[in-house]
């Protein structure tokens, strides 16, 4: 029977016909008749007969018999097409859902805690970067000037330049105001499921839309663009530039952890529900590198290396390579890899200087007990992780980095481990 599936058109298009009148029999047996019942019912088994036999002349007949008697007895349907569209969606979606809950999870990185190995949503210009806890003034001037020539040196590309750049993540925005005065507001964008559509700035009384602005991460339009409320534009002048590049798009394997422990150095996504600390949102999901497991006791050196129970992390344990690979010679910098910075080091060079309140010094031993892990970015200049919140339950863990699937930059894919 299965071989002559395979080769006969007839005998494929027969046993579609009998599974489909079987299925509307066994849906409307409450609502049909006992002789209808008998007379589709006596059909169907006519057709799985001749099926068995072989016999593609009566294989047809019996199936044209089915299909007149269907058609007499059981009740039609109203917008059958309909039906049958909405059913095969709800499947698609009910796939879908158990996809996402049990193997593979879309996941957006929104900052820059993992770069260069995992790269959130960046900006050019990005006036977030200035330093306001600075106390050298000086710096945060020449900061504000360094954001101020990035903006003005942007060239918005046209044509198939523009969608190679769209291809890898970025877009750009520019608005020129239509009228004198001041932006009275920036409204917040307009959602459909999970995309932008629009978003709207007031300059002088006049909106000004954005259509499908690019997602600005855990900033927003007026921080990032640095617009300065205070200043009277006219009309023509230009408001704000901006190149802005996509947060890695990933998938998140839900299903490992479920046979195995992780491991050290995998990256991985938590729930951040439970860590006690006063900026810690609870209700959001956090990625970052695990460096610690349970039970076991932690210090960061001098040198920017962990020492985990006395020994020294180094670019030879598996999943360091790029963590640990950097100059020792170079101080260290954002969104390059630098090992991890302690406290001291973090005032050495300036750094923000509550960085790493769990580790002040090279010789504070943090330790770890329980079933608990600890996790750090690689961004170590910029990442806010287990050095100012500590650990937390193993059973935050959800899953660990799989695939990277948007942009498609040197990132694509399942190198960034």
């Amino acid at each position: 029977m299965r071989l002559r599936w395979f080769i006969s058109k007839t005998v494929r298009e027969a046993c579609a016909v009998k599974k489909h009148y079987r299925r509307l029999l066994q849906a409307q047996r409450d609502l049909l008749s006992p002789p209808a019942i008998a007379a589709v019912q006596l059909k169907l088994d006519e057709l799985e007969t001749v099926l068995g036999e072989g016999d593609t002349g009566k294989i047809r007949v019996k199936a044209e018999e089915l299909q007149s008697a269907a058609e007499k007895w059981i009740k039609p349907y109203p917008n059958a097409a309909w039906r049958e569209n909405v059913e095969v969606l709800l499947v698609a979606l009910a796939v879908a859902m158990a996809i996402r809950t049990f193997f593979l999870q879309p996941f957006k990185i929104p900052t820059g805690s993992m770069q260069p190995t995992l790269f959130g949503v960046t900006s050019v210009p990005d006036f977030t970067k200035i330093n306001y806890w600075q106390e050298d003034k000086l710096k945060e001037r020449s900061e504000l000037f360094e954001q101020i020539k990035l903006r003005d040196a942007i060239q918005i590309p046209t044509g198939w330049a523009r969608v190679k750049e769209w291809l890898h993540g970025n877009s750009y925005i520019r608005v020129v105001a239509q009228a004198d005065g001041m932006v009275d507001s920036v409204s917040p964008p307009v959602k459909f499921l999970i995309f932008n559509i629009k978003q709207s700035l007031t300059i002088g009384g006049v909106e000004h839309t954005l259509w499908f602005p690019p997602d600005f991460g855990e900033q927003a339009l007026v921080k990032r663009a640095g617009l300065d409320p205070t200043r009277v534009y006219h009309a023509g002048d230009e408001v704000l530039k901006m190149k802005v590049s996509a947060g890695d798009h990933l998938f998140v394997d839900r299903l490992a952890f479920n046979f195995r422990k992780p491991k050290r150095g995998e990256i991985v996504v938590f729930e951040t529900k439970g860590i006690d600390h006063p900026q810690m949102p609870q209700d959001q999901f956090y990625i970052k590198r695990l460096v610690v497991l349970p039970n076991e006791k932690v210090q960061i050196g001098d040198d920017r290396h962990l020492i985990i129970n006395g020994e020294r992390l180094d670019a030879g344990t598996p999943h360091f390579e790029r963590v640990y690979g950097f100059d020792p010679s170079q101080p260290p910098h954002e969104s390059q890899f630098s090992g991890h910075v302690n406290g001291t080091v973090a005032t050495k060079f300036g750094l923000y200087p509550n960085l790493a309140p769990n580790f002040p010094d090279a010789a504070t031993v943090y330790d770890n007990d329980g079933e608990r892990y600890m996790v750090m970015g690689d961004n170590t200049c910029n990442s806010f992780d287990s050095r100012a919140w500590g650990s937390f339950p193993a059973q935050n863990v959800i899953g660990k980095s799989f695939f990277v699937y948007w942009p498609l930059t040197d990132r694509f894919g399942w190198g960034n481990r």
